[in-house]
């Protein structure tokens, strides 16, 4: 006669929720991981556009960024489909009355590798401030090139914005200069139900030195007559900003010998933020 089948006794119900507790704390780690991931990658480009804010000579590349993010989002993939699996094994085990060992080489490894990643980014983050330009201090006159930011030439000025421009006015009528418009972006913005900081563009010129230019470029006739704009920062600091001489040279290609007849602008710019 055969003697009795050993069976194994049956999981409870509350192994089943303790998996299933485990499955959810794994997928919510891994929707983690992917989420900051995302944050990582697009890091590099916001700081990117920090440094344009900021008038940086030549943006930097943060191409790391991305690198670290992706990185960090395989890993985020990997634990999801990783703890499915497992969950799926660990089911069939309770279904069989079998014990399953903690996971525990799953949870060291992932914590081993958010440490690298960690550290990798501590030292990332370390060289790009080293490696980060200064900025050029207040009081000081910002040259960019046409390379750098448009040929545009900030000069600081000591004196709110509608002073600045009655400055200027006051100096283009001294010299026989026409002022032809002064347009308030800042106040028209007002009237449009917007907010922007004082901002104010004279526009202003000489038939007589402009014409030349005109005839040897014509294509110069985009960018005359001469303007300056008279605008605050976000730390209310005032700035006076025009076309760099050497840019309108050479975007359009006029003779040097021209060139000092619309030289006033730099001249003017100077004595507005004296």
């Amino acid at each position: 006669m055969n003697g009795p089948t050993e069976t194994k006794p049956a999981a409870a119900l509350s192994d089943y929720l303790a998996a299933e507790r485990t499955l959810l704390a794994w997928i919510r780690t891994g929707l983690a991981l992917m989420g900051f991931g995302f944050v990582v990658a697009r890091f590099g480009l916001f700081l990117q556009q920090v440094q344009i804010i900021e008038h940086a000579p030549v943006p930097q590349s943060y191409g790391l960024s991305q690198w670290f993010g992706t990185a960090l989002i395989a890993a985020g993939v990997i634990v999801d489909l990783f703890s499915g699996w497992r969950h799926v094994r660990l089911v069939r085990k309770l279904d069989r009355g079998e014990t399953s060992p903690y996971p525990l080489i799953q949870t060291v490894a992932m914590a081993f590798f958010l440490a690298l990643v960690g550290l990798a980014m501590v030292v990332y983050l370390i060289s790009i401030r080293s490696s980060a330009p200064s900025h050029p201090v207040n009081g000081q006159e910002i040259s960019m090139t046409p390379t750098q930011n448009r040929g545009i030439v900030d000069v600081p000025s000591n004196h709110p914005v509608d002073e600045t421009v009655e400055k200027i006015k006051a100096i283009l009528q001294a010299k026989g200069v026409t002022l032809f418009a002064l347009v308030d972006h800042s106040g028209e913005a007002e009237k449009a139900g917007m907010k922007m900081r004082p901002t104010k563009l004279l526009i202003f010129g000489n038939a007589k030195a402009g014409t030349p230019l005109m005839l040897a470029a014509p294509s110069i006739a985009i960018d005359l007559p001469l303007k300056l704009l008279v605008w605050e920062d976000a730390q209310e600091k005032v700035w006076v900003s025009y076309n760099s001489l050497e840019y309108l040279q050479e975007r359009h290609g006029v003779p040097p010998e021209l060139m000092q007849n619309i030289a006033v602008v730099k001249t003017l710019a100077a004595k507005a933020g004296e």
